[in-house]
């Protein structure tokens, strides 16, 4: 039996690490487009960017360690390109794998924006991304990022720890207003500000202005234009499917995300994993836990059971961390703790939503001990009631 894992990123690392941990003695092919071993994607945008050497990021694991202790045959640099559902057959540019079962753990590129071919303007997903943003702040560049959601507020925060100034773009009245709520927003909003960052909400990006092809302006919806020698776009990410088109692999109408059902089957013979998910969940946990649960069940269909966790990400800004566990998607938000002003905006701030009786997300920032106390209270369901006797009025 041949199992092949197709995106060699934390997704795909998992997948290939449960299917030797459950014994599978079969072959095991991981195709990846990049060159590179899986490695920590995380830090690309917090510490690769410090202005302290770090060196290159953390690889899971050796090429020799893939090879020799789990017995995998390596196919890097270079991307799938079709699939043959019917044939089992997975396409990789002239080259053609046949595989028994296949997860499909290809992730999430960029979305495209006016201008970002321009020498300067780069978005920050890939080591080579990465170190791109890493020698313009090297070199001091002006900076301006488009998106004040995670990457970009992360990119913020490296620039303002090196003591260079840097203003953010972003279209919509408060930072991760979609996906934290307005009074957390705020909160992320006060603290950007207190440190020192130009923030610029309820600003469309009307175009980039450019010398000799190289970026020199983030021009903005009122005429206005930002100078700038490095522009980073940072508005989100499409799942990586365009190789899929055609397949037989049913993928959604508007974004292009696979679809599954809940065991994470996507057609026959072949899983799904991560951001290259529909209903994707666009964090380090859910990758993993989706990668290895994936493997597993193409293994085993017979067992296979509805995938489920609590949804959980977290962000380092600035000398605060953000952690967030289940849905904002909420009737009611109560925030227990407001936090501080100035320079202490946001320590100490815990966020819970509601819906319907039960508690469904808790968000804190510099409050890690509570935050997985409400993480299990998410998992098990706890009824509004039952915490409302620590909940203020």
């Amino acid at each position: 039996m041949r199992l092949v894992v197709v995106g060699a990123s934390l997704a795909g690392l998992r997948a290939v690490e449960a299917a030797r941990r459950a014994k599978f003695d079969g072959e095991i092919v991981l195709v990846g487009a990049e060159p590179h071993v899986p490695y920590d994607r995380p830090p690309l945008s917090k510490a690769f960017l410090s202005v302290d050497d770090p060196g290159e990021p953390l690889t899971f694991r050796t090429e020799e360690s893939f090879r020799d202790e789990l017995g995998v045959d390596l196919r890097l640099g270079a991307p799938a390109t079709g699939l043959d559902v019917e044939a089992r057959v997975l396409e990789v540019g002239a080259d053609r794998i046949e595989y028994d079962e296949l997860v499909v753990a290809t992730g999430a590129t960029p979305r495209p924006f006016p201008g970002d071919e321009l020498d300067g303007v780069t978005h920050l997903r890939s080591l080579e991304q990465a170190r791109e943003v890493r020698a313009a702040l090297d070199a001091e560049a002006r900076v301006v990022v488009v998106g004040a959601g995670l990457i970009g507020s992360e990119i913020a925060s490296a620039v303002r720890k090196r003591g260079r100034d840097v203003t953010v773009v972003e279209a919509a009245s408060l930072p991760l207003s979609r996906s934290i709520g307005p009074d957390a927003g705020q909160v992320c909003a006060d603290l950007h500000r207190a440190m020192g960052v130009d923030l610029r909400l309820d600003t469309p990006v009307d175009g980039l202005e450019s010398s000799n092809g190289r970026v020199t302006g983030v021009r903005l919806g009122d005429g206005s234009v930002l100078p700038a020698d490095l522009v980073v776009i940072a508005v989100g990410v499409a799942p990586s499917t365009e190789w899929l088109r055609g397949s037989g692999v049913k993928l959604h109408e508007r974004d292009g995300g696979v679809i599954t059902d809940a065991r994470l089957l996507a057609a026959p013979h072949v899983w799904a994993a991560g951001d290259v998910l529909h209903d994707r969940l666009e964090n380090w946990t859910a990758a993993a836990a989706q990668g290895a649960t994936a493997a597993k069940h193409a293994l085993d269909p017979a067992s296979a059971s509805d995938w489920d966790d609590v949804p959980y990400f977290w962000s380092d800004w600035y000398d605060r961390k953000i952690q967030m566990v289940g849905s904002s998607d909420a009737d009611e938000v109560r925030v227990l703790d407001p936090g501080g002003s100035g320079d202490d905006t946001g320590r100490g701030f815990l966020a819970l939503y509601r819906r319907g009786d039960r508690l469904v997300g808790a968000l804190s920032i510099d409050r890690p001990r509570e935050i997985m106390k409400y993480r299990r209270h998410v998992l098990q369901g706890a009824s509004w009631d039952d915490l409302k006797d620590g909940l203020p009025s």
